[in-house]
């Protein structure tokens, strides 16, 4: 008699989960044609479209980044012309980190790949997981929701 497959421990499903981001996420951007964009600089590109206006300082905390880390790849960006400081109007000491045309551009090629390479993925599935897939995408922007809330 055949035995039920065991459910996936949390750790398990946690690895997984990291892995297909990961995988996901590595292969986009030179598969859009916007060339290689190294992780940090990558996860600031999309903070800064998601965060227009916000500080390197803003950017730093919420990503979990160190500030330097942050200012270095920021005037990566800038060079590249994917983001732009602009002087605050509150404390003209201030930087904000704003998105250009470019970026909007570029962001939305990448997330075509992204969204494009998981369609073609999905095609190759059974019909099984794919239901399974659909009836977890409650469950996973929910769990995408409480870790951004962290």
């Amino acid at each position: 008699m055949d035995t039920p497959p065991s459910s996936p421990t949390q750790s398990e499903l946690a690895i997984t989960l990291r892995e297909l981001a990961w995988t996901v996420h590595r292969r986009a951007p030179e598969r859009a044609g916007v060339g290689p964009i190294p992780t940090t600089e990558l996860v600031l590109l999309k903070q800064v479209m998601e965060t227009p206006g916000a500080t390197v300082g803003e950017l730093s905390q919420t990503l979990g980044l160190h500030q330097p880390n942050t200012s270095a790849a920021i005037r990566i960006l800038v060079q590249r012309g994917l983001v732009a400081r602009e002087t605050s109007d509150e404390d003209r000491r201030v930087s904000k980190i704003v998105p250009t045309e470019l970026a909007a551009t570029e962001h939305g090629a990448i997330a075509e790949e992204w969204a494009g390479s998981v369609d073609a993925a999905l095609e190759n599935l059974s019909v099984e997981h794919k239901v399974a897939l659909n009836r977890a995408l409650d469950a996973l922007q929910a769990l995408d929701r409480a870790l951004r809330d962290r």
